[in-house]
Order: structure tokens, then C-alpha cells, then sequence
């Protein structure tokens, strides 16, 4: 009899401490990536009474089995079911990770590197991703520097919101391309400006500029030239474009063209322009341009304001107002008497040598209409193709697709940008030009960038840290890490969601692994939630509830039957 005392008495304390593992089970029931546990029952062990005897062949009588009688129950193991995953909860926080596979993530307390299924993380005030209930880092691979590839070595704390990340350095625009439509008939394109198309773009230090390119038909019809107009920065300012080439140098274009001089409003008195003499009025003397002072000795236009007043009023003149550049690239081409060699000769070249009285071809000032066969330009020329319509070439090479714009000739940080004009058309729009400037090559490499403040971060089912950028751009700044043990269900908890390892679960290497190198991922804006099973907890509680009242009643009528021995005394 006391030995059915005892035994239920370890009964008792052995179904208490299943109801303290099902209560922990249940209390955590709302605990994030808590993983349930379950106790196994053995027996404590067996008292033998009378050992077991083998058959005796002499007698003719057969064995007998031990007699034993057991002496209660004990706890056998209590083992942690982590390898259950638990449902998914939606909370959109981007820095929320959930694990889907059997791996844990790696964070560490400053002293010794510890594991979780816990993914509520976020950014502390220094910039590194850490735990949210105790701030522990969150460990995991930095991108190498020279590769920005991210280098699996012993991981470390992601510190994914430093200096070095909140900004994305600017680059310089080094690609560009022009697409669309260049339609023969639009008025822009035959018109002395040019079609003008804007083509955006950026320095090294992320400064932005404005090049105004223009494309002008010429008399053959499947040729057109374009040049540099303009070049403006951000603010508007137009910048000097004098050493910019744009192609291999000084081009002919052929383009008949007559220019009128409006005698009615002005007139010319030797080298000087004046305005003209109204009926019944004094002549008016007041000299608007001088050609003596509007030329070096060399034929260069002078820079002085007087002389830059005394070409726009010429221009003016000869209705090429607000066109001075223009208006001195005319041309006419002859032949040489004594080479023999074609030559063309400017407005710009007649003027200075009226100017100067040297031999030449005079500008004809006495004439009111003068004709021009074409005009010199600093540029190229872009070719199609009279029967396709489709782009034929660069400076007459079919071979040729692009032209190159020397930015770098204005030093500081502008560099050259080669444009790619094989994508562009001359077919029939109705009159209208689609065509336009592009950054960057076709598949947007070359395109440059300002520079850029971080405005988010995202992490990749494999663990991936990327931050974007507000001029376009992304960046690798890490990865999470993730551990895997042989036994799992042996690593030690710890509190606060962690685990530790032991022996019996087998060595981090402190490299870790990709998540999804075993099939795993990560998902973003989602946590695991506790694998307990409340159906499951409360039945075990039950049977556990009536064990214990079984082995309460063990020792009552144990006793009751010590009270009937006693009794006998009497």
C-alpha cells in the first residue's frame, strides 16, 4: 500500500507539470512565432519481486515471467514543436519578416549571437535593423564595395541606414538617343530655326542642363543637318557653346535661300549701316553697324558689345533678326580659279573682306535681294532613306548610328555624350515631327542622375535589403542571414522569443545561410504567429485534468485501506 501512495503521488506531480506546460501553451497563444510544447510520460521505474526462470526440461515444467511492480511515473521529455509553422498575420509594416521553412534568423546582444523565429524588427536610432522587444541586431551580409555583391562571411549587424546609404551619388549623363518622327513637311523643320528638340541631361555632380538641338532640312531631301543650338542650365542661363563640337567639325549644307534687305527702313553709306531717309526729313546719320569694328585681323567676329549691336542690326536688316549666327553661316561655293577647288565662301568671309578691301567675293550692298546656295554649320548630318523612310546613316555612312556630343570641351564636370539617332524616321505625320531626345541607351544605361535621398527600403523573400532613391535609383545594402540546425527541437529557449544552441542541437558556423537555400523565404509585411493548437491544448487538458484525479484517488482509498488496518487493533 505504500507503494500506490507513492505512486500517486508522482502521478500528481507529474500531470502538474503537464498542466504547466499546457498553461505556458495556452498563455502564449498570442505570442509572435511561439512554438508549442508537449511532455511525454515514462515510467519511474519497477521493484522485482521474483526475477524470471527458464523452462526446466528435467521436471518438464515451463518458465515464469519476472514479477515487478512499478513505483510510479515521471516526466520523460518535454519537447518543443518548432518545427510547426505558425499561421501568417498581415500587419504591413515593411520591416515585419516572416519566415516560411525551418530556418531562424540570427540576432545578437552584444555578447553571443542568438536565434528566432520573432521577424518585428526595425530601425533604431543609429541605423541598424534590430529586434523590437529587446533591440537586440538583426545579423546578416554587407554588399562588397568594389562589387556590391553581397559577400557571405561571418555575418554581422546590419546597419542598412548609414552615411554612406542615405544618399545615391549623382553621375553623369554619357548616353542618349533620338526616336520618332522627322516629317519632311513640318514648318519647323524647313524653317531657319530648325526643328528644335530639348535633350535634358545631367553633370557628375548632378547638375541638370538643357541642350537645344536642331535638325534642318537641306534642298536633298533625305538629308538633314542638326546642331547645337543652345545649351541652358536649370536656372535658364544660357552657357557659351563656342568649343562645343558636335560630329567632326565645320559642315556644308546645300539650302538655297534668298535674303532681302529692307531699303525702305535702312540704307547703306560706304561701311556703315544707317537708317533710311524718310521724304521731307533730315538724313538721319545715326551709324548702326560699322563692318570695321566688327572684325578681327584674323576674320573673327570681335567681342566687343559694339560689334555683337552691329551684326543684329545687319541681321535685322536682312530679316534675320534674332538669327546673327545664322545669318552669317550663308554661303556660296564656287571654284577656285587657281586650284581649281570647289570653295564656299560665308556672308561672314564677304563681310570682313568688304571690310578690309582685301580680294574675294564682296558682299553686295547695293543689291536688295542676294542668293545663297547653302550654309556652314558646326555639326552632322543624319541620313535616310528616300524609299523606307528608315534612318540610313551619319555623315552619309550607313554604318555610322550616333554622334557625339563634346560636353567635355567646357570642362568642369560635363562629360561627352554619345547619341544614337537609329531608332529616328522620316516618314510621312501629316506635317508633324514626333521626334525627341532621350537619356540614356536603349535599355537606359548612360542616362545620369541627380543626386538622391533615400525614401524607402524593401526586403526580398531571399533577405535582400534594397533602398530606392528619389532620382530613380536602387541600392543593395544587405541581407539577413539565417541559421539551420541539424536539431532544432534542441536548441534552448531563452526567453523573449530566443533560442540558444546546445550539443544536442548542433554548431552555428557563424556564417548562416540564405533562407532560400533549403526552399525557404521571407515574406515582407506579415508575422508568424503561435503554432498552438487551442483544440488540441484544451483536450490535452482535459485527460490531464482526469489523470490527476485518478492519482488523487490512488491515494485516497490507499489510505482508506491503511485506516482498515489499523482498525483491526481494535
Amino acid at each position: 500500500m505504500m507503494r500506490a501512495l507513492y505512486s500517486g503521488v508522482s502521478g500528481l506531480k507529474t500531470h502538474q507539470i503537464k498542466m504547466d506546460v499546457i498553461g505556458n501553451n495556452i498563455a502564449n497563444v498570442n505570442t509572435t512565432a511561439y512554438k508549442s510544447s508537449s511532455i511525454v510520460f515514462s515510467e519511474m521505474m519497477s521493484q522485482t519481486t521474483q526475477k524470471a526462470s527458464g523452462a526446466n526440461a528435467a521436471t518438464g515444467t515451463g518458465g515464469t515471467n519476472a514479477r515487478q511492480i512499478g513505483l510510479g511515473v515521471r516526466s520523460g521529455a518535454i519537447n518543443t514543436n518548432i518545427s510547426t509553422q505558425g499561421a501568417s498575420q498581415s500587419t504591413g509594416n515593411p520591416f515585419d519578416v516572416m519566415i516560411t521553412g525551418d530556418a531562424l534568423f540570427v540576432v545578437n546582444n552584444g555578447t553571443e549571437n542568438l536565434f528566432t523565429r520573432d521577424g518585428s524588427f526595425y530601425v533604431d536610432e543609429a541605423g541598424n535593423l534590430a529586434m523590437t522587444s529587446t533591440g537586440y541586431n538583426v545579423m546578416g551580409w554587407l554588399p562588397d564595395e568594389a562589387t556590391q555583391e553581397i559577400r557571405q562571411d561571418t555575418v554581422q549587424a546590419l546597419r542598412i541606414m548609414n552615411a554612406a546609404n542615405m544618399t545615391y551619388p549623382p553621375e553623369a549623363t554619357s548616353q542618349a538617343y533620338m526616336s520618332g518622327i522627322l516629317d519632311k513637311n513640318d514648318p519647323d523643320v524647313t524653317s531657319a530655326g530648325g526643328k528644335i528638340i530639348n535633350l535634358n541631361f545631367y553633370d557628375n555632380l548632378g547638375y541638370s542642363y538643357t541642350a537645344r538641338i536642331s535638325m534642318k532640312q537641306s534642298d536633298i531631301t533625305n538629308e538633314y543637318s542638326i546642331e547645337l543650338a543652345a545649351l541652358l542650365d536649370s536656372t535658364g542661363k544660357e552657357l557659351d557653346i563656342s568649343e562645343v563640337k558636335m560630329g567632326e567639325g565645320l559642315r556644308y549644307q546645300a539650302k538655297a535661300t534668298t535674303i532681302s534687305f529692307d531699303s525702305l527702313a535702312y540704307r547703306w553709306d560706304g561701311m556703315q549701316l544707317k537708317y533710311a531717309t524718310q521724304a521731307g526729313a533730315e538724313e538721319d546719320n545715326t551709324v548702326l553697324a560699322d563692318l570695321t569694328k566688327i572684325f578681327d585681323a584674323s576674320g573673327d567676329v570681335l567681342d566687343t558689345p559694339e560689334a555683337t549691336a552691329g551684326l543684329e542690326e545687319i541681321a535685322k536688316a536682312y530679316g534675320y533678326e534674332g538669327s546673327v549666327d545664322e545669318f552669317l553661316a550663308l554661303c556660296n561655293s564656287g571654284v577656285d580659279a587657281t586650284t581649281g577647288e570647289e570653295v564656299r565662301v560665308t556672308l561672314q568671309n564677304m563681310l570682313f573682306n568688304l571690310a578690309n578691301g582685301t580680294a574675294g567675293v564682296q558682299f553686295p550692298i547695293s543689291d536688295e535681294k542676294i542668293e545663297f546656295t547653302g550654309r556652314v554649320y558646326d555639326g552632322a548630318t543624319v541620313n535616310y532613306n528616300t524609299n523606307s523612310g528608315k534612318f540610313d546613316g551619319i555623315n552619309g555612312n550607313p554604318r555610322t548610328t550616333t554622334i557625339n556630343l563634346a560636353f567635355s570641351s567646357l570642362g568642369g564636370n560635363f562629360s561627352d555624350i554619345t547619341m544614337d539617332f537609329s531608332e529616328s524616321s522620316m516618314f510621312d505625320n501629316k506635317g508633324t515631327s514626333t521626334i525627341a531626345g532621350t537619356r540614356g541607351d536603349f535599355d537606359g544605361l548612360g542616362s545620369g542622375r541627380r543626386l538622391g535621398d533615400m525614401i524607402g527600403v524593401s526586403i526580398q523573400n531571399n533577405g535582400m535589403i534594397y533602398a530606392t532613391y528619389d532620382n530613380g535609383m536602387t541600392k543593395l545594402v544587405g541581407q539577413i542571414a539565417t541559421a539551420e540546425f541539424a536539431n532544432a527541437s534542441g536548441l534552448e529557449k531563452k526567453g523573449d522569443n530566443l533560442y540558444a544552441e546546445t550539443l544536442n542541437s548542433g554548431e552555428f558556423d557563424g556564417i548562416g545561410v540564405d533562407v532560400t537555400a533549403n526552399g525557404g523565404y521571407m515574406s515582407t509585411g506579415q508575422l508568424e504567429m503561435s503554432n498552438v493548437d487551442l483544440s488540441a491544448e484544451f483536450t490535452e487538458m482535459i485527460t490531464t485534468q482526469r489523470g490527476f484525479q485518478a492519482n488523487s484517488r490512488i491515494i485516497t482509498v490507499s489510505d482508506t485501506l491503511l485506516e482498515e488496518l489499523t482498525n483491526l487493533k481494535r
